[in-house]
């Protein structure tokens, strides 16, 4: 079993900075790719940056530019880092790890519980 425990959430003004942490722990193999997500109020989950294990990153453009993800293998710990933070991006914030248990195993998805960015104009 693998818990991931996400942390960093909070509010902000707009033109702030925050950085948002999850933490992997339990029966893990190796992790494969890593993302963030982010669901806003009456609005779909959305991916916001993804990490896979060959340091391949990947952001949608309302995003680009502003945040950055990156990871800590030695922790099983994966970073977002959100700089010139606008109101549009206040959302539950969620992590997402492909998680491979041991070397028999197949690949698992385990997801953070969330934690909440509010932006002020």
């Amino acid at each position: 079993q693998v818990q991931l425990v996400e942390s960093g959430g909070g509010l902000v003004q707009a033109g702030g900075s925050l950085r948002l942490s999850c933490a992997a722990s339990g029966s893990i193999f190796r992790i494969n790719a890593m993302g963030w997500y982010r669901q806003g109020p009456g609005k779909q989950r959305e991916l916001v940056a993804a990490l896979t294990s060959d340091g391949t990153t990947y952001y949608p453009d309302s995003v680009k530019g502003r945040f950055t993800i990156s990871r800590d293998s030695a922790k099983n710990t994966v970073y977002l880092q959100m700089n010139s933070l606008k109101p549009e991006d206040t959302a539950v914030y969620y992590c997402k790890l492909d998680v491979v248990p041991n070397r028999w195993a197949l690949t698992a998805v385990y997801w953070g519980q969330g934690t909440q960015v509010t932006v002020s104009s």
